[in-house]
Parts: structure tokens; C-alpha cells; sequence
């Protein structure tokens, strides 16, 4: 296939649309199922490429959930508790510890599910039953991944009535060195960024602490890896080898930040006792346990829940409140994460609003004229930070 018709562009009036190769070689790509669309392309182009480098960085089965051209989470597959399971709506999935490429996405789809509702998917291995069980449930627009197991392949296929999107992309295709877009009729042309993302990235630690685990290593490589493929302005904070909070597409780092940290403590918040054991209605289903929890995690939850009896909607009695105090202390008891940020801090509240999120750990490209400010702050809470020399910004 050289080419492919899209229904049309961003928006409907774009019209006419389509994908093909510069060169009149043929796309990398075959569709198995569905129609995907412009977004739906840059989305799979973009995500495919964060699980190939996760894959090539660590050589085990990863994932990505992605919206909008950003990913929401990107995650390994590794093991997962018994509560991150619950937290990710995946408990009752048979044979999850058995397949490390559903763990990954079972992780990357229960970091930010509300993001996450109508995703795209990028898997870094051959997709197989267990995925597609868990992707079959779950609301998105599609999937790409290398290859799709028969039984995997007739699950995704029965999805949305026939007409999901299922996409398999050459593992082996390698695009060319410089790359090229169009904005308002002018050609924009620029190397690719091929810059690999290796542990030695982090030997100019500049803090005094300068102590940083190989897992707190390992969680700085899947925050900048993700930052690499995420919209600029971009922080992200990762922990247990997956990115736990996005803050993707803001003007302000600071706010890059707090949105990212605000969203990392929510995924810590989701795996409390108290949410954990909420007393769902058997009629809710997933989403609508998503939007509850949210409301239960805000600010305002026990004035929200209590207007208008809104708790009878998704629950069978009123849950006990969760007091901001309450929560206050468990994040305090929550350490060892890690930040990347995809450009310098260039002041030290960055380092303040990680630091209320359980941040031990923080990978900035460094060369702020205010970058002894905050070293100082690092070092005032005893974090370690590395300097990379290396901006990282997409668009």
C-alpha cells in the first residue's frame, strides 16, 4: 500500500486527507481493521516510536496510552501488586502475571484512565490474547503493534462492531534522516532526533546527595524516553518503571509540573484503602467509577458527593470521607519517585511541587542562570539531581 485515504484531516472540513511516503515507497504500515483516521495516525506514528525506544532501552514488553499526540502513560511490564491491580480496574483479568506486554498496558491504561478514555495504544511486542482481553474492554480508538496472535486479532476485530482500528507497523522500518511538516504553506526540515537515552545520561549529578539507585535510574530513562514523544512544555514523574503523571502542552514549567505532580498523586491516592474498598454499585461500570473516584479525590468531595445525594449514583452507601489531612499524610509516606523535565527549571518551585510528591529523583538538561538555586533546593530536601545537557523538546 503507497497510499491511504483518510476520511479527512483534524476536522471534518479538511478534506481531502491522506498518508503516504515522500518517496512513493510503500507506507510501513498495514491495516487489519478499521479506518483510522489523521489523529489516529499521529497518534500511532508518535506512541510506536516511545515503545520501540522503551523496548530497545530495557529489551522487555512495554506500552503506551496515548491522546492527542501525547502519551498519558508509557509503562514496562513488569509484576504489579495486588492493590495496583485493583487501582487499574485489572484484577479479574486471567492470566495477567503470565504476560508481561498486558501488564504493561494494564499500567500504562490505569495511570490516568480518565485521560485515557478513548485512547490509542502502541504495543512493543506481538499482540496477544491477554492485551487484546483488556483492550477489548476498555473504551479507545485503536491499536499498533508489530504483529497480532490469531486470538488476539479475532478479539480486536469484534470490537466497536467490526470496525476498530488495528494497525501492524514493520518492526524493521527506520525512517529517514531528516524529516519534514508544513505550516501555513512553509516546509520545515530537521534531523530527526535519534538521541539515545542511556544510563550514562545521568553521571553529572550535581546535588549533593549522589546517590541514585539503579531503579531510580531506570525510572528517569522512562521519563525522559516518554517527555521525548510528548508535546513541549513537559514533566514527567514516573516510579516503578512507568510514567505515573504527564504534565504535556503548558506555556509554564512550573504548571508542567504541578500538573504532572497532581496527577502522580492521584495514582498513588487510587491504591489507598479507602478508594480501594469503595462500595461500587454492580451497575457502574468502569468509566463511571473513574469519574466517581475523581470526585472522591477532589477538594470539594464530601460537599459534591452530598449534593443532591449524587453518592447514591455510583454507590451503595455514602463512603467515608477522605479527609485532606488523610490524604496529606499517605502521599508524605510516598518516596522514591522520579522527575523528568524535557527543558531546565529554571527556578526552584519545580523542585518544591516535586518534593510534595514523593520525588527522590530528578533528570533536567540543566544551564539555567538560576540553576544554583536549584541545586539548593535539591539539596535542602536531599534529592538527587543529574544534569543531562540534553533539551528534549517535541512538537
Amino acid at each position: 500500500m503507497k497510499e491511504f485515504e483518510l476520511k479527512y484531516g483534524c476536522n471534518p472540513n479538511q478534506k481531502p486527507a491522506r498518508i503516504f511516503m515522500d518517496d512513493g515507497s510503500e507506507l510501513p504500515i498495514e491495516i487489519l481493521s478499521g479506518r483510522p483516521g489523521y489523529i489516529n495516525f499521529l497518534d500511532a506514528f508518535n506512541s510506536w516510536q516511545l515503545v520501540k525506544e522503551l523496548k530497545e532501552a530495557f529489551g522487555i514488553p512495554c506500552a503506551t496510552s496515548f491522546k492527542h499526540v501525547s502519551p498519558t502513560s508509557a509503562a514496562l511490564g513488569l509484576p504489579m501488586s495486588d492493590e495496583l491491580k485493583k487501582a487499574c480496574f485489572v484484577d479479574d483479568i486471567k492470566g495477567l502475571d503470565k504476560s508481561p506486554l498486558a501488564l504493561a498496558y494494564a499500567r500504562a491504561r490505569g495511570t490516568d484512565r480518565m485521560s485515557s478514555f478513548g485512547d490509542w495504544i502502541a504495543l512493543s511486542d506481538v499482540c496477544d490474547k491477554t492485551t487484546a482481553r483488556i483492550i477489548k474492554r476498555e473504551v479507545s480508538d485503536g491499536v499498533i503493534a508489530p504483529g497480532y496472535t490469531d486470538e488476539a486479532l479475532e478479539i480486536l476485530k469484534k470490537k466497536k462492531n467490526g470496525n476498530y482500528n488495528v494497525v501492524k507497523i514493520d518492526p524493521e522500518y527506520i525512517p529517514a534522516v531528516q524529516e519534514r511538516k508544513h505550516v501555513f504553506g512553509v516546509t520545515f526540515e530537521q534531523g530527526r532526533n535519534n538521541y539515545k537515552i542511556t544510563p550514562e545520561l545521568f553521571e553529572n549529578i550535581v546535588t549533593a546527595n549522589k546517590n541514585i539507585p539503579p531503579e531510580g535510574i531506570r525510572d528517569m530513562i522512562v521519563a525522559l524516553i516518554t517527555l521525548k514523544y510528548t508535546q513541549s512544555n513537559s514533566v514527567c514523574f514516573a516510579y516503578d518503571g512507568q510514567a505515573i503523571g504527564v504534565g504535556a502542552g503548558q506555556q509554564s514549567r512550573i504548571h508542567c509540573t504541578r500538573l504532572a505532580g497532581n496527577k502522580a498523586d492521584l495514582w498513588h491516592l487510587r491504591q489507598h484503602e479507602k478508594v480501594l474498598s469503595l462500595p461500587f454499585l454492580d451497575t457502574v461500570g468502569r468509566a463511571e467509577r473513574d469519574n466517581a473516584i475523581d470526585i472522591y479525590l477532589s477538594d470539594q468531595a464530601e460537599e459534591d458527593l452530598l449534593a443532591d445525594g449524587i453518592w447514591q449514583t455510583f454507590f451503595s452507601e455514602c463512603p467515608a470521607p477522605f479527609t485532606a489531612e488523610e490524604k496529606k499524610e499517605y502521599l508524605r509516606s510516598r518516596t522514591g519517585a522520579s522527575v523528568g523535565s524535557d527543558a531546565f527549571f529554571p527556578f526552584g518551585d519545580n523542585v518544591e511541587r516535586a518534593r510534595r510528591s514523593g520525588v527522590s529523583y530528578i533528570a533536567q538538561p540543566g544551564g539555567s542562570v538560576r540553576d544554583d538555586l536549584v541545586i539548593e533546593a535539591c539539596d535542602k530536601f536531599g534529592i538527587a539531581m543529574a544534569f543531562t545537557g540534553m533539551r528534549l523538546f517535541h512538537h
